[in-house]
């Protein structure tokens, strides 16, 4: 058997396809050697080369005057005004949180803060988007709990030993989780303009600084394992899973920040997926250089460690710096002032080839801008027709009799319930920078010292939506994300997304991802919003036997705003007994795709609710403008759950009861569980209703008076059914608490 064809049967193992690995022959002009396959084959990753993405993610609006760094370097770059700007980006790390909850978590965390730091920015707050099983008793539900409690200790761990404060997120629990949970992180720190990095190798001549832990073989083949279908033999994947050290990631943190001040580095990468082949081929492929690599140099913590193992290792907590050869030294005394492991490993060349020496052999020579152009893919998507059908499927459901029962249900759903059980466990004040806690609010808010102003971040997706209609669902995705940014006071600026999907090399998988970019595309152009960077995880589904169990599409949008007054600012609690409560929007007798309908009826299906961007824009700029003239300071948009969710938490959180009554012709179900788009709550002073109302009226929404802040319950009366919801506080409280509790050991 020649050597040609023995690696070419072993390219699965690499990762690549047979035709892929003729096209590495191709772009070689020989066959690669065992190294070279490995790197191609690392690189030409989903994870790593978007080979089905790429085409669909072109699509997406990635300028405006607020962008000062787009897709394509470490974390995108917002201004907020006065020179200082916001990084910002979201990760995934599904699949080793399925095999290793804490570990798989915590490096995550991790990762997605090294991503910051490398753009000059200081982390300055973490949010999580955690997917799960549902938390039912029995051998599924043991799992879905040991999923949850160890990916809330890994981030918790992580975060809390490095002192980066998560301030937020969310928690979704549904069956199609059970086996492939998901773990999605967002991460901003901030920064001045001047102090904005590049991962780059910059000119001819440069030297490469490796600094950091030692490499050794965890994670290896960690971009491969991410880029396929978990199965029940995925638990002998474990070495895939990085292991985290925040102790030393606080060292480097400090150590590449001090470098940048000093103005010493001229290129800064962190080492993610695939490790040093990616960071430095990424590097130099910006640049449009080759790089000579001195693999025996490279630290490492265990011995006989080949090439191929060193060059895809994904140990944590390392970087790749570039430094000139005038400033070579000094980079290396203040490194070592950090007491950090750095070497030079390489320097830039012309010949525009990656080169790997080993003890002065040649060991490895790939074409820089093959490495880093994957072969792409573009398919035809068609809807599966169980999905159309049940999207279709007629809701003729009789009305529940006891409503407040129905209330209680969902309150105590764990995907509506209170996370503060998740969020207690994590330091949200840690730097001091936290205005508004989770729990408090529809997003974080965060000072900006030495400003007035403040940073507004979320992460948001319904996957029930994306699911009966992912152009749709991710559509309201990007809506509902602005829509609790502007609940605070901010003015949306962009969105970092996070793609969970199944395997797009099927009709239907590929279907949903391309509606759902589609619908991102709309949502951004139409509430300014571009997409700075983001993340693609596909494959995202379990073998179990015969059976393939995908997740629902969930398109995760991370969103930041700007808060110009942080004193200005609302929350979702109420505040003051007589206030008065209004809606701003329409109700609507849309019951499809809703939490009630999942919960109480057991069925999910349905037209998720139509969302009009014209009038959903309308709504938050009134918002924004009533708080930013001191008009309000309680605001929460309607979500799952709908308007009766939405005043319970209201309820909840302010420790006040409300007097509500609502007149309306709409099916009673839909009117008070229904999520019908575009609606927030907010409660005004007696006395700044006139004023209020004048910018309500200016801004052309509909808006309707429903009661006020008064008594220990909240009463709901609905006319002219005559249905009455009576429920104090402690009822609400007891359903809404409990269920989170109960998981979280």
């Amino acid at each position: 058997m020649t050597v040609k064809k023995s690696l070419k049967d072993q390219a699965a193992r690499f990762g690549l396809t047979n035709e892929e690995f003729d096209q590495v022959v191709l772009a070689m002009g020989r066959e690669p050697n065992a190294l070279e396959a490995g790197m191609f084959g690392a690189l030409w990753s989903e994870h790593c080369g978007y080979k089905n993405s790429r085409p669909l993610l072109r699509r997406l609006p990635t300028t405006g005057p607020q962008v000062l760094q787009g897709p394509g370097e470490n974390a995108g770059v917002v201004d907020i005004g006065d020179g200082y700007a916001v990084a910002f980006k979201m990760e995934s790390h599904n699949h080793p949180s399925a095999v290793e909850p804490v570990q798989g978590a915590a490096t995550g965390v991790g990762g997605i803060l090294r991503d910051i730091f490398a753009m000059g920015a200081r982390p300055v707050a973490v949010l999580d988007s955690l997917r799960f099983g549902p938390l039912d008793q029995g051998a599924a539900g043991d799992r879905s709990r040991y999923l949850l409690n160890g990916v809330v200790h890994g981030i918790s761990h992580y975060g809390n030993a490095i002192g980066v404060p998560t301030v937020g997120g969310e928690i979704v629990f549904h069956p199609c989780y059970q086996e492939n949970p998901l773990v999605n992180v967002m991460a901003l720190g901030y920064l001045k303009h001047e102090q904005l990095q590049s991962g780059t190798v910059g000119e001819l001549g440069n030297k490469l600084v490796y600094v950091g832990s030692r490499t050794g073989r965890d994670g290896l083949g960690g971009a491969v394992f991410a880029s396929a279908a978990l199965s029940e033999n995925s638990d002998a994947d474990r070495p895939a899973v990085q292991v985290g050290d925040p102790f030393m990631e606080k060292l480097l943190l400090e150590a590449c920040l001090d470098a940048i001040a000093q103005d010493v580095v001229i290129g800064v990468q962190d080492m993610g997926a695939a490790g040093l082949t990616s960071s430095i081929a990424e590097m130099a492929y910006r640049a449009g250089k080759g790089i000579d690599i001195f693999i025996d140099r490279v630290p490492r913590r265990e011995k006989g460690m080949t090439p191929l193992e060193l060059m895809l290792s994904e140990s944590q907590e390392r970087m790749v710096l570039t430094v000139s050869l005038e400033q070579e030294q000094k980079l290396l005394e203040l490194l070592s002032k950090w007491e950090l492991d750095a070497v030079v490993i390489g320097e830039v060349a012309e010949h525009g080839n990656f080169r790997i020496f080993e003890n002065g052999v040649l060991v490895g020579d790939m074409p820089v801008a093959a490495l880093n152009e994957a072969p792409t893919y573009t398919r035809a998507g068609i809807e599966d027709k169980a999905i159309k059908a049940a999207r279709e499927q007629p809701l003729d459901l009789p009305l529940p009799e006891d409503f407040e029962a129905v209330l209680l249900t969902l309150l105590s759903s764990p995907t509506i319930a209170s996370k503060r059980p998740v969020f207690v466990q994590y330091d949200h004040q840690v730097m001091t920078n936290t205005v508004v806690l989770p729990g408090q609010a529809d997003a974080a808010v965060l000072r900006v010292k030495g400003t007035d102003k403040g940073v507004a971040a979320t992460t948001d997706c319904n996957p029930r939506y994306c699911y009966l209609d992912p152009y749709e669902g991710a559509k309201i995705a990007v809506a509902e994300a602005a829509r609790n940014v502007a609940c605070v006071g901010a003015r949306p600026l962009a969105i970092t997304d996070n793609l969970n999907f199944g395997n797009p090399t099927r009709t239907d998988v590929y279907y949903q991802l391309e509606q759902a970019i589609e619908g991102i595309k709309d949502a951004c152009l139409a509430l300014d919003t571009p997409v700075t960077g983001g993340n693609v995880s596909l494959y995202n589904q379990y073998q179990a036997g015969a059976e393939l169990k995908a997740i629902h599409p969930t398109p995760t949008i991370g969103m930041v705003g700007l808060l110009p007054d942080i004193g200005k600012r609302a929350t979702q609690g109420f505040k003051r007994r007589d206030d008065v409560i209004f809606l701003l929007g329409e109700n609507t007798a849309e019951l499809g795709a809703s939490e009630y309908l999942a919960s109480w009826h057991r069925l999910e299906a349905g037209q998720p609710p139509r969302l009009d961007l014209a009038r959903e824009k309308a709504v938050q700029d009134a918002v924004i403008e009533l708080i930013a003239q001191g008009l309000c300071d309680t605001a929460h948009d309607c979500s799952e759950g709908g308007l009766a969710v939405a005043l319970a938490e209201m309820a909840l959180s302010g420790k006040k009861g409300a007097s509500i009554k609502l007149m309306s012709d709409i099916r009673p179900d839909a009117l008070v569980f229904g999520e019908a788009q575009s609606r927030v709550l907010i409660a005004l002073k007696a006395e700044q209703v006139t004023a209020a109302l004048k910018v309500l009226d200016a801004a052309e929404i509909p808006y309707a008076e429903l009661g006020v802040v008064a008594g220990n319950a909240l009463a709901i009366r609905l006319e002219p059914q005559n249905i009455m919801l009576n429920l104090s506080l402690e009822q609400l409280s007891s359903a809404y608490e409990r269920p989170l509790a109960e998981a979280i050991a």
